[in-house]
């Protein structure tokens, strides 16, 4: 017998989560179907509860068994739905996953991947933890679940590093900017003292040949060893104490191979100036001072890099800066400024040119103009009065009202926006995973790599083999560090989603980015998509006599508690507050309606549900012919069996559509238009358009295995839409694109959210999409360059050709230079501009 579980999901983050959560449930023999979101599942079938949720489970994610069992909506009249209530500046409701359990942890000792594997792998065994996402380049971590916080700090500490939580996200600002500050202070003053040492060290020694020990300069160089120790103790100990740390965690990291190289070329050096008769004469060459250089310019490598990474949180920064310190609150008596934590939910609050909204609230009288571009990307300031909604963020331009807080805090639209974008910032796409699992397996391979070196010089080499010995072993270790490695994915990942805030574009992951990067196929939504959303009643023709008012008034009381665009554009047209009731409602999946008024049945809907009811519409032949050429959308009324009615509901394309759709042409895509409208309506529409193909009159459920067949013809598919029954489409598309003013589910399931309604937001999100996929690569090849050719040259493959072998300051140089030059390569997003044309 077939039956229906709900059941409540943890751990989806994206539609893809959703798909493979779907496909898992439909696998099963024993599921007829399965529909999936990011909370929910609702599976119909013969399984029992405890066999779906084991599937869930297997597929990576959790699941338990919800009691309440929630009504589904009633279908619409047509195949499209929209709720403008959601993401634009007319509401502050986001994604359900910005709401889940999330904790800030900002991380200490983190120096390359092989730290972030370690401690993602250290959170990721904490009871309750669904997902941890650790961010070398900012060295913090967030961590999804429901884990206790403090056994969080416990796990990270235990791996080796040091973590502290952040409640919200100007606590994390005001400590990441302090250990930001602390740590480039710190490394400057330890970058100088090695440097003060080094430089001068290395000039003399160069001078006369002072670096082979003899029995004149001997003393000299007792004592600037004793002295390089110092300064390897002072500036470079942070160094030693990872590497110590690391070894008794039984890992190995970026501080490991400096340790060892350094450690390496003071321990021979100092050896040579104590027992000088062990070495032979020409092997008495001395190393201090490529330990004071490599230090020094590790530690500036490190201030530099410090100081790149901040500027790639500008963007995040800036969205921070549109919270105003203080409010301008009305009380009894009278106007006053109070701090941001002080304010309240229905606190009256007063705003005049020039302020900056503090909190999201609804205006209680006057008028203004917002400037809410930084919140929608939208360049246009927008007119607000009495009723309207104002956001946290927004600039009055002009103007001055009073209004009622409604959200304060971390509940407001712009806390909620810098949640997600940081979630975002921290996740990571498959690209930058597979750079992860490299990484954790390559400082263990470089030191295997450096002992086969130093093994073949000492058995194989010129003489002295015991000095070009150390000197491979050193370089190799100094030269392979893979900060760059480490850094190359995530820096990209920081400023891409960054500059795609700032245009209006929510990205929920970073693999959206890689995955929009290679898209060719674009599908989109008609309704409130392409259009308007708001379709006018544009003709009415009557019937056997009815009379036009009287129909009207008719379809009106039919569709009066429907939230449809189609439906509403016949209650408008009626203009009439006082409806009949209708007895006997029901909705037609993908029809219409029918409903009881006085005794007499009748029927609203499409020429499908006329002629299943065998309603004669052949008088209508014509008429329906002409609204089609129009692109109009007929709807029919049927009263008592009989032909009533026909209203033609025309939804204008938006404004921007046309020249939208012509930058996506230019850049490549092809461009679909997916509808539940009939076929005429919908080419007349995408003709003014400028769509490539039209798939129409498909049902809510035909969504889905339409983008699936276009996936099958070997496309890459995003799918573009705003209503509650494009969900499903937009989990089965490679990247669903979900526009600002769509419902809740959609902007749930969707993997980029438009803040605005506006189809160029598609073009600049994937044109930010492939430029960050773009900056990605150069960052990860130039790190792979890097380690490819730096590791072979300092191993000595050079040597038999030039006999020359890189010098270990050189490779330490090298190594801090590619660092910086990644960082500075991602920054370069912060300034993207889509192109326009």
């Amino acid at each position: 017998m077939s039956q229906t579980i709900l059941l409540t999901l943890d751990g989806l983050s994206c539609g893809h989560c959703i798909k493979r959560v779907k496909e898992a449930l439909e696998q099963r023999s024993d599921v007829e179907q399965a529909e999936v979101t990011l909370e929910e599942a609702r599976v119909a079938g013969q399984a029992s509860a405890d066999a779906l949720i084991a599937t869930v489970e297997q597929a990576g994610y959790h699941a338990g068994l919800k009691q309440d069992d929630a009504h589904p909506k009633s279908e619409p009249l047509t195949a499209t739905e929209t709720q403008p209530e959601a993401l634009t500046a007319e509401s502050t409701e986001l994604p359900a996953q910005s709401r889940d359990n999330a904790a800030h942890l900002l991380i200490e000792g983190m120096s390359c991947a092989s730290c972030v594997s370690r401690v993602e792998k250290a959170l990721q065994q904490v009871t309750g933890v669904s997902q941890a996402r650790v961010n070398l380049g900012e060295r913090s971590a967030l961590v999804l679940g429901d884990a206790d916080p403090q056994a969080l700090v416990a796990a990270v500490t235990e791996a080796g590093y040091g973590a502290q939580v952040v409640e919200d996200e100007s606590e994390r600002r005001e400590k990441q900017q302090q250990s930001a500050r602390q740590a480039m202070r710190r490394f400057s003053w330890q970058a100088a003292l090695a440097l003060l040492l080094g430089v001068p060290l290395m000039i003399w020694g160069m001078i006369g040949d002072n670096m082979m020990l003899s029995a004149a300069n001997r003393p000299v160089w007792l004592l600037l060893g004793t002295l390089t120790l110092l300064v390897m103790i002072v500036a470079g100990g942070h160094f030693y104490r990872s590497a110590w740390r690391s070894l008794r965690n039984g890992a190995a990291t970026m501080d490991t191979l400096v340790a060892l190289g350094t450690g390496a070329a003071w321990l021979y050096s100092i050896s040579v100036a104590l027992w000088p008769d062990f070495f032979p004469s020409q092997a008495r060459h001395l190393y201090f001072e490529a330990s004071a250089m490599i230090i020094g310019l590790i530690n500036l490598g490190h201030a530099l890099e410090q100081r790149a990474r901040q500027r790639s949180s500008q963007a995040l920064e800036r969205l921070l800066d549109l919270a105003p310190a203080q409010a301008r609150v009305i009380t009894d008596q009278g106007e006053k400024m109070v701090p941001l934590s002080e304010l309240q939910p229905g606190m009256t609050l007063r705003l005049v040119t020039g302020d900056r909204v503090p909190v999201d609230g609804d205006i209680l009288e006057g008028e203004a103009w917002f400037d809410e571009a930084m919140l929608t990307g939208e360049p246009v300031p927008q007119a607000k009065s009495s009723g309207d909604k104002i956001h946290a963020g927004t600039l009055v331009q002009d103007g001055a009202v009073r209004f009622t807080a409604r959200a304060i805090g971390k509940n407001t639209t712009l806390a909620r926006i810098i949640q997600l974008v940081r979630q975002a910032q921290s996740s990571k796409p498959e690209i930058g995973r597979l750079a992860d699992r490299i990484s954790a397996v390559f400082v263990p391979v470089v030191v295997a790599i450096a002992l086969v070196s130093a093994l073949i010089w000492y058995l194989v080499g010129p003489q002295p083999q015991i000095v070009y010995t150390l000197v491979i072993a050193t370089t190799v270790l100094i030269i392979a560090c893979p900060c760059a490695l480490g850094l190359a994915t995530p820096m990209s990942i920081i400023s891409g989603v960054g500059r795609a805030a700032e245009l209006g574009v929510l990205i929920r992951d970073a693999d959206a980015l890689q995955r929009a990067s290679t898209l060719d196929t674009l599908v989109f939504d008609k309704t409130g998509t392409l259009t308007e959303g708001q379709p006018r009643v544009t003709d009415i023709v009557t019937f056997n006599g009815a009379d036009q008012a009287h129909i009207l008034r008719l379809a009106a009381a039919l569709e009066q508690d429907s939230s449809h665009p189609l439906a509403k554009a016949l209650v408008n047209a009626a203009k009439s507050s006082n409806l009949p009731a209708i007895a006997q409602f029901r909705t037609i999946r993908g029809q219409g309606v029918s409903g009881i008024l006085d005794g007499k049945p009748l029927l609203l809907g499409n020429l499908a549900l006329m002629q299943q009811n065998n309603v004669d519409c052949s008088a209508a032949e014509q008429a329906l012919a002409a609204m089609a050429e129009k692109g109009a959308t007929p709807v029919i009324l049927a009263a008592e069996g009989k032909l009533a009615g026909l209203f033609a509901l025309r939804d204008a394309l938006r404004q921007e559509s046309r020249t939208a759709l012509q930058r996506l042409h230019r850049s490549g895509f092809r461009l679909i238009m997916l509808t539940g409208d009939n076929e005429q309506t919908a080419r007349v529409i995408a003709k003014e358009a400028g769509i490539d193909e039209v798939i129409a009159g498909v049902l809510p459920d035909g969504k889905a295995d339409a983008i699936r067949q276009l996936q099958q013809q070997g496309r890459q598919v995003a799918m573009i839409g705003d209503g509650i029954n494009d969900a499903p489409a937009l989990a089965q598309a490679e990247v669903g694109i979900a526009m600002g003013g769509g419902s809740d589910v959609a902007i749930e399931t969707a993997a980029m959210t438009l803040m605005r309604h506006d189809l160029h937001g598609v073009a600049d999100a994937l044109a930010v999409a492939k430029a960050t996929l773009r900056n990605m690569k150069q960052n990860l090849l130039g790190a792979f360059i890097y380690n490819s050719l730096g590791i072979p040259v300092a191993a000595g493959v050079l040597y038999p050709f030039t006999g020359t072998l890189l010098n270990p300051v050189l490779a330490g140089a090298a190594m801090a230079l590619s660092s910086i030059t990644v960082v500075s390569n991602a920054n370069r997003l912060l300034r993207y501009k889509p192109p326009k044309a």
